[in-house]
């Protein structure tokens, strides 16, 4: 009995630090290449109706972005709302399937090379 109390209490252990992990893990960032940009202008308004009618607004950014040697890549990525004008991005980018995702950085958090491209 004690035994089936021990492995039912490891099996809820693990059940709920898989959850959590699940839930605080972005897979989209993981593997990733690591570009730096910033914005400057408006994103372009694209607008997609769904089956439903329900039409869905997106902007699309195509910015250079730069990596941690200072290297330069024009990327392209879309976005559910406008950015904020001159917001440094951190952009995560896969072979083959561009930028999976970003997020906003402050300055100081940029690499020296690609901080020295960007201003």
């Amino acid at each position: 009995m004690k035994k089936l109390i021990l492995a039912v209490g490891i099996g809820i252990v693990i059940i709920v630090g898989a959850l959590i992990f699940m839930q605080n893990v972005n897979f989209n960032r993981i593997g990733t290449d690591k570009y730096y940009t910033q914005i400057n202008g408006e994103g372009s308004k694209m607008e997609d109706k769904g089956s439903n009618g329900v039409v869905y607004v997106r902007y699309e950014y195509e910015l250079p972005a730069y990596d941690q040697d200072g290297d330069k890549k024009t990327l392209t990525f879309t976005s559910e709302k406008q950015l904020r004008e001159k917001a440094y991005l951190l952009l995560y980018t896969k072979s083959g399937k561009g930028v999976t995702s970003y997020q906003e950085i402050p300055a100081k958090e940029l690499p020296k090379k690609a901080a020295k491209m960007l201003k």
